[in-house]
């Protein structure tokens, strides 16, 4: 078998690129294949269980970038503030200026959503633990921060649809602009 030409890590890549743009039920093998620049032979050698493999790998991927771009800034080093403007830069950067779709959010719907059903609870649960947990520590009661984070999730989820649907990056623009005052405003 010839050396491949790309590693598993940059298949991945591909592949997340694929998924965050169509969906599970709307990504086909096809365009897997295109994008990855590999024969269905060879994803399935990557890939013994197929697409949905496929999406999982894609997952770990975000999930990895997650951890790594946006939850640990919000449990490093400075104040809520601070760390809520670094993360915001990352998600800046994660959604290319609101140009690019929410993974999570593209496999909420169809099949996507049966498979992977737990682990998309487990990354939005995770994102809204820490982001409730930077509002806890800038002097909001829990409940309160609970609700100030969902409300961020959401905000982050309908301008990345905003954004997509009206082809402006605005909406997305505005709502990173407006992230620190929603989160950590103690007068809100």
């Amino acid at each position: 078998m010839p050396a491949p030409l790309m590693s598993r890590d940059e298949v991945v890549e591909r592949l997340f690129a694929v998924f965050r743009q169509r969906g599970y039920d709307g990504a086909s093998l096809s365009e897997l294949s295109q994008a990855t620049g590999l024969g269905r032979s060879s994803l399935y050698h990557y890939f013994p269980g197929g697409k949905e493999d496929m999406a999982r790998a894609a997952l770990d991927y975000l999930d990895s970038w997650v951890e790594g771009h946006l939850l640990a800034p919000l449990r490093g080093a400075g104040t809520p503030a601070e760390r809520l403007a670094r993360m915001t830069a990352e998600l800046d950067r994660l959604y290319d200026h609101g140009r690019s779709a929410c993974l999570l959010g593209a496999l909420v719907h169809g099949e996507g959503r049966h498979l992977f059903q737990e682990r998309l609870r487990s990354s939005f649960g995770a994102l809204v633990a820490a982001l409730a947990a930077l509002v806890v520590e800038s002097g909001v009661a829990p409940t309160e921060a609970q609700r100030r984070a969902e409300e961020a999730m959401v905000r982050i989820q309908g301008s990345l649809v905003l954004s997509g649907g009206l082809d402006d990056d605005g909406p997305f623009r505005r709502m990173l602009a407006g992230l620190e005052t929603l989160l950590l405003d103690a007068g809100r």
